[in-house]
């Protein structure tokens, strides 16, 4: 079974000494990676890993994920393969299809179809592979929630992220999978990995570590309210409880649905390190 990794996935621009300050401190947490989105009115993935590199000596750094669309992906190999160089081999890449339409029409980009965004996934992936031809490619983390991507996730992928998102979160709204849905998904991953090794992520949604169990998931219902209170309890991508309670939820997850690398959103930082703590 493979061990635990936990990653943060940052967003939030600001100045340099906010973002040093950041990625030290999720360092000290125990996070295993810090890894950067990819989307418009946020912090450049490029630029911020390269400085999360400077201000940190152990942690990974992976773009989580780039939207394939938004890169032309010779340069992208480029800079990727100069990235890798200039974070001491410390890099690696995450890419995807992009899902917000607002961001594509605000950036000048044609939406295009479901298929035209999988096949610039492709293309990305097979530029990548030429930077790097004859020399060690940093693991490839890629993802999504169709059988087209999770199949070429499968077949490519070190690590192969699952949304744990139903259909309407592309509107901005928070759309979680039912736990059967998600147990399908990692589920069809798995199959489609064919005794192919690879690790399986999850985007954790919502932390609160708590010893008001039933309040907090309240609180994350209004949030959520398409799925019940018992529901959102079940989560895999809702961590709710006390520390000791949450570490043993992702004990379960690992051993359900083969899940072991786990990344929650910048404003869980803190919230999670207890967690880590005892899982160590």
């Amino acid at each position: 079974m493979r061990p635990f990794r936990f990653g943060v996935a940052m967003y939030v621009p600001g100045s340099r000494a906010e973002w040093v300050a950041k990625c030290r401190r999720a360092e000290d947490l125990g996070y295993d990676v810090i890894g950067v989105v990819d989307h418009l009115g946020r912090a450049a993935p490029v630029p911020a890993l390269l400085l999360a590199a400077e201000a940190t000596e152990r942690v990974r750094l992976n773009t989580y994920v780039l939207n394939a669309s938004f890169h032309n992906p010779v340069l992208l190999a480029r800079d990727l393969a100069g990235l890798d160089e200039f974070t001491g081999g410390r890099l690696e890449v995450g890419i995807g299809a992009g899902y917000v339409r607002a961001e594509f029409e605000a950036a000048g980009i044609e939406w295009g179809t479901p298929g035209q965004r999988y096949e610039r996934v492709v293309r990305a992936v097979a530029e990548l592979g030429r930077a790097f031809e004859g020399r060690p490619r940093p693991p490839l983390l890629l993802g999504g929630r169709g059988d087209r991507m999770l199949t070429f996730a499968a077949e490519h992928a070190d690590t192969i992220a699952l949304t744990g998102t139903a259909p309407g979160a592309a509107e901005g709204r928070l759309a979680l999978a039912g736990r059967a849905a998600l147990a399908e998904r990692a589920g069809f991953a798995n199959r489609a990995l064919g005794g192919r090794d690879a690790e399986l992520n999850l985007m954790v949604h919502v932390v609160r570590i708590t010893g008001d169990r039933r309040t907090a998931l309240e609180a994350a219902h209004r949030l959520v309210p398409h799925l019940g209170v018992d529901e959102l309890g079940d989560l895999p991508t809702v961590l709710v409880g006390s520390a000791e309670a949450v570490a043993g939820q992702l004990l379960r997850t690992r051993e359900t649905f083969g899940i072991s690398y786990f990344t929650v959103l910048e404003d869980d930082l803190t919230r999670l390190a207890p967690v880590i703590e005892k899982l160590r």
